[in-house]
């Protein structure tokens, strides 16, 4: 299975969802990659220690910019292997946008030759609609919108819906929204507001597990240790072994 998380906005909790998702089926056993489609490259710096050393060209980059395979790496955490971004990632899109051969399908090309390795595949997005995220949904099965509290926050699904239903169309037919994924969630008005317009207008679509705004998430981030490493009895923790039973566990049954 190959997973999209995505944002239309920063600061959402997507990326500690993609490292929460990716680490906690590893360390259960299941052999799962990574793949850091943000420039930013923040689940590339948390789960790869040595993530400062690694050349532009040994990144996602070469696949986007030049065609070239995957770059494989293991991180620290057991059956959990990521394919890092880079700053530079930000600059394919000038060269993707001059161009119109296979723009959409560089990622899922070379994906396609080694996803028979692993039990799934996380795609983490980013907070863009861009060429990147273009090539994401290409290469998925579905797509988990991950939304944070705010008054923005239907809107930034509609955008997304429309990007992944484009998709759809030209590029992957069997693409889906999977679910919405709420989180940063806290006892203020806003967040139950938010709830609340989001239940009333997607129903089941939104996940009935809400992810907390936790301290320990940030701090796990901070010290480059996913939350079950840095703090298994958390809140963080228990909510994500919580969401990884909803999505993949129970409907197996």
């Amino acid at each position: 299975m190959i997973v999209s998380i995505a944002s239309h906005k920063g600061g959402t909790g997507k990326t500690t969802t993609s490292i929460s998702l990716s680490a906690g089926l590893a360390r259960q056993g299941k052999k799962v990659l990574v793949i850091d489609v943000d420039p930013q490259a923040f689940s590339s710096r948390v789960l790869l220690h040595h993530y400062t050393s690694i050349p532009v060209k040994e990144t996602l980059y070469r696949t986007i910019q030049d065609r070239k395979p995957l770059a494989i790496y293991k991180t620290l955490v057991p059956n959990l292997d990521i394919v890092p971004s880079h700053i530079f990632l930000s600059k394919t899109e000038v060269e993707l946008t001059k161009t119109e051969d296979d723009n959409e399908v560089r990622l899922k090309r070379e994906l396609d030759i080694i996803k028979a390795r692993y039990d799934y595949v996380f795609i983490d997005c980013p907070p863009s609609l861009s060429w990147l995220t273009v090539n994401a949904f290409t290469a998925s099965d579905k797509v988990i919108v991950v939304v944070s509290p705010s008054y923005f926050a239907v809107n930034s699904i509609e955008l997304l819906s429309k990007t992944v239903a484009k998709v759809k169309e030209s590029f992957n037919t069997n693409l889906q929204i999977g679910s919405l994924l709420f989180t940063m969630s806290d006892l203020t008005p806003e967040t139950t507001n938010s709830l609340r317009i989001l239940r009333e207008k997607y129903g089941t679509t939104l996940l009935n597990t809400i992810i907390p705004r936790s301290d320990d998430l940030q701090d796990a981030n901070f010290n480059k240790q996913d939350i079950f490493a840095y703090d298994p009895n958390g809140n963080g923790a228990a909510a994500y072994r919580k969401l990884i039973q909803e999505l993949f566990l129970e409907k197996r049954r």
